[in-house]
């Protein structure tokens, strides 16, 4: 190899990026070419069939792709190739107009061929041909995928808030992290504007349909004008020669159009089954059914012995699809057969091997959902698990017991239930291959389905088959399959049972990680001046409030400081709490500088420190505290009704107290201590709780 071409090679390699970069310019620039100046035959030719080979690879990646943003460049694709056909057609003119007299090859071999071989040499086939393929193109493919594009682009864009709130729902119940939820928002923008585009694009090819009749008219008008008036040829040998032309013309571009048309439609007529290509979703649903091609097979045996009939046609394909749909039938049957097989039964003797602990964290499964976990039917409930887990784990502080997961056979077909420790926790039920429509407040458009509560939050929600969801999202329900319900109930019940979650082993497991991180930290702290026995039930405390444990070297700082002068775990969870106070005020509040607590009414507060602050421990009155929490309950509510945090400002005193009293009748009620306000927070007093007498 010269040293000439190997520079040459390095320097493509070099430049790859730019050189694509200039490919769209380019041929834009040879477009526009076409239409302005004078081109030979030969490259006229070259031309029509880059034209045909680019219509042909674009209708096969329309027909290749698995969603419609795979071939997202596809509006300005059909733009490029419409352009690119008009500008052959201005070229083509051109020399059909100026050297028709001279005979059938004078615009180029392939508007010879198309002239002569498609249509026999008969301008009169020709015209016939064209004006099928104008009402194949422009009234039946072309108008359908205009109206699919323009009510796929006003419901993609519908159907945009419920689709985000989906994705948001996805983030929080761990299912996803925070790059993933991005990527799924901008896919999310990118299918709203890229149906807007298609919706305008489509456009481009019915003009392109116009625009190659007014050209062929032009054409043999044109043609006939100049035949007769310039060239001195009689009206037949002008048609013979100038409408033949014209007729080639209008073919060699309407059959390239025709497969843009096609593949446009297919791109905007793309629905359901992410992981296949049209071939393949449509042999799957068409041809491998064996129910439908026995009907239709028996079908046309019948219509074969008919007398009369072809009966040899129909014969041998009826029988040929009823022998497809018994191989079929016979196919699905082994797998049943497999499944039904029973288990081999052990005769051993009972040993300590049959006694199994109790899970910390369990799941049980109906049979109708085991399939969820199933990665051979496409199961991906334990992917969600391992989200949720680890969501859990970046957000609270520590990694929870893994899930286990089993069947049990005397659930309902379709539900489940979340043990904790061998006790239920929750339960629900859950359809696969439907979707649960949850109402977030305030949406009357009623549904098609069963209604229902969300399991997790107790959200009024619908079940509803996959052929309502799009009317769902687009009202504005936020929609999500079965393996999210499950997962997000999952979710929830771990955040609220964190406490129980935080076992000896985590704790254990907890003190090695940070031992990884600070060693010297650890070691200090736990076991020498607070047990393992105490650090976890300071970290438990803190989880019954919904306090994270994240910023665990603060902790262990406050424990450090504290621990010398008591090993009281409520007294350092006071500490904790005070050191900890900003994170806590974000969790609650987010990032603001203004927080709007609820009071209680000095006289109800002097009453409660005088009675609970006391040295003998708690006495307060039975009907004082049933007063109390139920108001406590009531303000929270209105509170979260009005999209306000429920928390009660407290003295430091009673604060630990008052938190265990309203829990159970208020458990999203947070309890802060005056101390627990950062300096760099101010308060704003909303409703005031009174006793009583007030």
């Amino acid at each position: 190899m010269s040293p000439s071409i190997q520079s040459a090679r390095n320097w493509v390699g070099d430049n790859r990026s730019a050189l694509q970069g200039l490919s769209i310019p380019v041929l834009v620039v040879a477009i526009l070419a076409l239409m302005v100046l004078p081109f030979p035959p030969w490259l006229l030719d070259t031309f029509f069939t880059f034209n045909i080979a680019v219509a042909l690879m674009v209708m096969m990646v329309a027909a290749y792709m698995i969603k419609p943003l795979d071939f997202a460049a596809f509006p300005a694709v059909l733009l490029l190739t419409t352009l690119m056909r008009l500008s052959l057609n201005v070229a083509s003119t051109r020399v059909v107009l100026l050297e028709g007299h001279t005979g059938p090859g004078a615009a180029g071999a392939v508007i010879e061929a198309f002239g002569h071989f498609l249509i026999g040499g008969n301008f009169a086939v020709g015209l016939i041909v064209f004006a099928i393929l104008v009402v194949i193109n422009f009234i039946v493919v072309t108008k359908g995928a205009e109206r699919i594009a323009e009510v796929s682009a006003r419901f993609t864009l519908d159907a945009m808030p419920g689709k985000q709130m989906a994705v948001d729902a996805d983030l929080n119940s761990g299912l996803i992290d925070e790059k993933t939820a991005k990527q799924r928002r901008i896919d999310i923008q990118d299918e709203a504007n890229f149906f807007g585009a298609m919706d305008g694009a489509s456009k481009f090819v019915r003009g392109d349909a116009i625009a190659g009749i007014l050209i062929l008219i032009i054409n043999i008008i044109g043609g006939f004008a100049i035949g007769m008036l310039s060239h001195d040829l009689s009206a037949s040998q002008a048609a013979n020669s100038y409408i033949l032309l014209a007729v080639g013309d209008a073919l060699v571009a309407q059959i390239p159009g025709l497969l843009i048309s096609v593949a446009a439609a297919m791109v905007v007529s793309r629905v359901g089954a992410r992981d296949d290509d049209v071939g393949r979703q449509i042999l799957q649903q068409v041809f491998m059914s064996p129910r439908v091609l026995g009907m239709a097979g028996g079908i046309l045996v019948l219509l074969g012995l008919i007398p009369g009939m072809p009966h040899t046609v129909f014969l041998i394909i009826g029988s040929g699809l009823g022998w497809i749909a018994w191989m079929l039938l016979q196919r699905q049957k082994k797998p049943a057969a497999e499944e039904a097989a029973p288990a081999p039964v052990s005769d051993g003797e009972a040993s300590w091997d049959d006694l199994q602990p109790v899970d910390l964290l369990g799941l049980e499964l109906g049979y109708r959902l085991i399939a969820l976990v199933d990665k051979n039917r496409q199961g991906d409930l334990l992917t969600r698990i391992k989200g949720v887990r680890r969501k859990f784990a970046q957000e609270v502080g520590f990694l929870p017991p893994a899930v286990h997961v089993r069947d049990n056979l005397e659930l309902k077909p379709s539900g489940y239930r979340i043990l904790l420790r061998g006790v239920v926790v929750g339960e629900g039920e859950a359809f696969p291959g439907m979707f649960l429509a949850i109402n977030p407040g305030g949406i009357t458009t009623p549904l098609i389905g069963t209604a229902t509560t969300d399991p997790a939050f107790g959200l009024p929600a619908h079940w509803i088959d996959a052929a309502q969801k799009e009317a769902a999202q687009m009202a504005g329900f936020t929609v999500v399959d079965s393996e999210t319900v499950m997962a997000t109930h999952l979710s929830h019940l771990m955040q609220v049972q964190a406490a129980r979650l935080l076992s000896r082993t985590e704790t254990q497991q907890l003190v090695e990680h940070v031992m990884r991180l600070a060693p010297k930290l650890i070691e200090e702290v736990v076991p020498k001046m607070v047990s393992i026995t105490t650090f976890q039930k300071v970290l438990q405390l803190l989880l019954e409030e919904a306090v994270h444990i994240r910023d665990i070297r603060t902790i262990i700082e406050t424990l450090a400081e504290f621990a010398g002068s008591t090993q009281d775990p409520a007294e350092l969870v006071k500490q904790v709490r005070i050191a900890l106070a900003p994170a806590i005020v974000q969790q609650i509040y987010g990032p603001t500088n203004e927080l709007s607590v609820i009071a209680i009414e000095p006289g109800l507060e002097h009453l409660l420190v005088q009675a609970l602050a006391g040295s003998n421990g708690p006495a307060l009155d039975p009907g004082v505290a049933d007063l109390l929490t139920h108001k406590a309950a009531e303000v929270a509510n209105q509170q979260e009704e009005q999209g306000i945090p429920a928390c009660l400002l407290v003295p430091d005193a009673i604060r630990g107290t008052i938190a265990r009293l309203v829990r159970r009748m208020a458990p999203r009620l947070q309890v802060l201590s005056h101390s627990e306000i950062p300096e760099t927070h101010t308060i704003r007093i909303g409703p005031v709780l009174k006793g009583a007498t007030s």
